[in-house]
């Protein structure tokens, strides 16, 4: 990791300049290009020096079919360190104003809001947007309500701590006495109630084989026996575990997209999408600012993820949490897309 001591004030000024020009440009920057650019107050002998102790440094890399530099992980990482250890950067009003509107246009599911969040974030960074939906399957089953809507057909109500609820809809053989309700009502409560949604899905029938009831409630009790597990699966949301991702498109225009083998390495890894998940919500345990992570090239571990950067932040609902981002080549304009991706999640805290 980098220290400040590393580098020097005008090596951090080059360094800095190298790093916006070729997230500019796409192309290795020059000295001369540098001086012209960014008015550093020093010839471009001078910077050419300072660009060859970067490089020596690790912070440069050299290609061989050009006289300029391109900036390293380990130059990405110390420009982002010291982003993060600023202000957090402003968006423009318009930007603002079109999260705003794309999130709150209407009364939608949880999973048609991320889903505009994370094409929305992606349009506006010009980057791959994603998102992760909360993780209910480790909220605790509070109570629950049997409640009779039809002549075969009840709502199953859970209340899950803290304060969710989720619905799934029972059907039944023919109608019910209530005292079959009430009675089914209350051993499910005995024996579910203080346990996950994760522990339910798996152990539903076991939990309730051998309880004894009334009579007329067993038919009621053995369709829960007998497909308790689905009915727990059912009320998570759809997709939960699994990454939303935004439009594709917005990559095309970038260098690194040109040709296929990136996009493909990219779409590749959303075609595992309970790895991903996991992998991008593993990134929110000790991160660098509460709420955000920004991991570069090789930090990720995954040589299918060499080439990318991911800036992802944490949005609450009540207790639960989930992940907005965007996954991009590393040459990306870091203070805009984190500004980005902070007001989004912030958004979506808002409205959820």
């Amino acid at each position: 990791m980098t220290t400040p001591d590393e580098l020097t004030p005008r090596e951090r000024q080059v360094l800095e300049a190298v790093i916006q020009t070729f997230v500019q440009t796409a192309e290795p920057a020059g000295s001369r290009v540098l001086a012209r650019r960014h008015g550093l107050g020093v010839s471009p002998a001078t910077i050419r020096n300072t660009m060859s102790d970067l490089e020596e440094k690790g912070f440069l890399s050299h290609p061989h079919t050009s006289a300029g530099r391109v900036p390293t992980d380990k130059a990405y990482r110390a420009y982002v360190d010291s982003l993060l250890n600023s202000p957090a950067g402003a968006i423009v009003v318009a930007e603002h104003e079109r999260l705003r509107e794309q999130l709150s246009s209407s009364h939608s599911t949880i999973e048609i809001i991320l889903r505009r969040a994370a094409q929305s974030l992606g349009v506006l960074t010009q980057e791959l947007g994603i998102a992760l939906g909360p993780q209910l399957d480790t909220s605790i089953l509070c109570r629950l309500e049997l409640v009779r809507v039809g002549a075969e057909r009840l709502l199953l109500v859970l209340t899950l701590d803290p304060g969710v609820v989720r619905t799934v809809f029972v059907e039944v053989a023919g109608t019910l006495a209530d005292v079959a309700v009430q009675e089914v009502t209350r051993v499910l409560n005995e024996r579910l109630a203080g346990h996950t949604l994760r522990e339910l899905r798996t152990s539903v029938a076991e939990r309730l084989r051998d309880t004894q009831t009334k009579p007329e409630a067993e038919e009621l009790l053995n369709i829960f026996v007998q497909e308790g597990e689905q009915l727990f699966d059912a009320a998570l949301p759809m997709g939960e575990g699994s990454v939303i991702v935004g439009q594709t498109s917005v990559l095309a225009e970038q260098p690194e997209f040109s040709g296929a083998d990136n996009l493909r390495r990219l779409l590749s890894l959303t075609e595992e999408p309970a790895r991903l998940a996991d992998a991008l919500r593993r990134k929110h345990r000790g991160d660098e600012r509460p709420g955000v992570s920004i991991t570069i090239g090789g930090e990720h571990g995954d040589p299918r993820l060499d080439q990318f950067t991911v800036v992802t932040a944490e949005y609450h609902a009540g207790a639960l949490a989930g992940v907005i981002g965007v996954i991009g080549p590393t040459r990306m304009p870091y203070e805009k897309v984190i500004a980005l991706v902070q007001h989004t999640s912030r958004l979506l805290s808002d409205l959820l």
